[in-house]
């Protein structure tokens, strides 16, 4: 899905940055092959929105495009090690993350925790390096000085808003009987929208010099956009079979995520028995209970929905700005198949 030359913006980035690590120390090395691995195995679409947007508006900076697009790639690298820190999760995609890297290394070299506290520390460490290497990655992209500031600003506007997304992700699991709808679908939208979607699509605009409305409107398509993409990402992460996934079907059950569909599901006549299997951990037989009580309760029902009608409100945005990404159907409305055999309505 990523463009040739975006690939080979990023691998250039990730090269350079283990030939600095090199310098440093043998063991520095390590950490950062550590970040390479976790860049590996996605579907790599944000990026790929940054190129796209940018040729569909009439973008003549490919080079800068693909530069920025390695950017977006490497700070969605950063979210994802540092989101496993906080979910305590130690493998991504199937094989261990870098904190379960580093605390195998850390069991071996004796550790009395484990390892627990090496592969915390390294997991925190290499989010930090992603983060650092693409911000400067989008300061040095070569486009004109005035768009790298704008850029720069989408970035920040991103971080901020995506940080201010995960603690409310936490947040929210310590007050789980009073969360609403509304407050659950703002938190997804700030901790996905504005860096997967809204930045991707923003960015890709500004290096082809779109207008301020046009941006502002790819915006809201990235809003909408994000929020059908964390509706998806939450079934999977209760429906999806995880050797197809990579993504865990207990840890959001168990670290009581208050996502549309457990926030559903407590208002239903349903709610009594699903609760006993929240905030636990599950075997087979009890996640096929769940799953059959959260189906039939009608809240996986609703957030298919739910997904749907955001996915149709970013494509008309999308539509009226006369831009079409094929990237918005691979991604969002063919997710993984989920254990059912049948895919989610978005």
């Amino acid at each position: 899905m990523i463009s040739t030359a975006t690939d080979t913006a990023l691998q250039r980035l990730l090269d350079d940055g283990r030939a600095r690590a090199a310098t440093v120390d043998p063991h520095h090395v390590h950490l950062w092959d550590a970040l390479v691995a976790a860049t590996e195995g996605g579907k790599r679409f944000r990026p790929a929105m940054v190129t796209a947007t940018h040729e569909a508006l009439g973008g003549t900076h490919p080079d800068a495009a693909a530069e920025v697009g390695a950017a977006v790639e490497l700070l969605h690298t950063a979210f994802v090690i540092h989101d496993d820190v906080i979910d305590d999760d130690h493998v991504r995609r199937g094989r261990p993350n870098v904190s379960g890297t580093f605390r195998a290394r850390g069991q071996d070299l004796g550790a009395e925790d484990g390892g627990a506290g090496y592969g915390l520390t390294a997991a925190i460490l290499a989010g930090d390096l992603a983060l650092s290497a693409a911000v400067r990655a989008v300061a040095l992209c070569g486009a004109e000085p005035l768009v790298v500031r704008h850029l720069l600003d989408l970035f920040d506007v991103a971080l901020h808003t995506t940080a201010a997304g995960e603690l409310s992700d936490v947040r929210l699991t310590l007050e789980p009987g009073t969360v609403t709808l509304d407050e659950s679908l703002r938190m997804e939208e700030q901790k996905t929208s504005a860096y997967s979607f809204a930045l991707p699509l923003q960015a890709g605009a500004v290096l082809a010099g779109a207008d301020a409305t046009t941006t502002a409107r790819l915006g809201e398509a990235g809003r909408a956009l994000g929020v059908a993409f964390q509706l998806v990402d939450d079934l999977i992460g209760v429906f999806g079979d995880p050797d197809r996934t990579g993504k865990s079907a207990t840890c959001d059950l168990r670290t009581r995520k208050q996502t549309p569909l457990l926030v559903h599901a407590r208002s239903s006549d349903q709610w009594d028995a699903i609760r006993g299997y929240v905030g636990r951990d599950l075997d087979d037989a009890e996640l096929d209970e769940v799953r059959a009580l959260l189906s039939s309760s009608g809240s996986r029902t609703f957030v298919e929905e739910l997904a749907e009608q955001h996915l149709a409100e970013a494509r008309s945005v999308l539509a009226d700005l006369g831009i079409a990404l094929d990237v918005v159907d691979a991604v969002t409305v063919r997710p993984p198949t989920v254990v059912d055999g049948s895919e989610v309505a978005a």
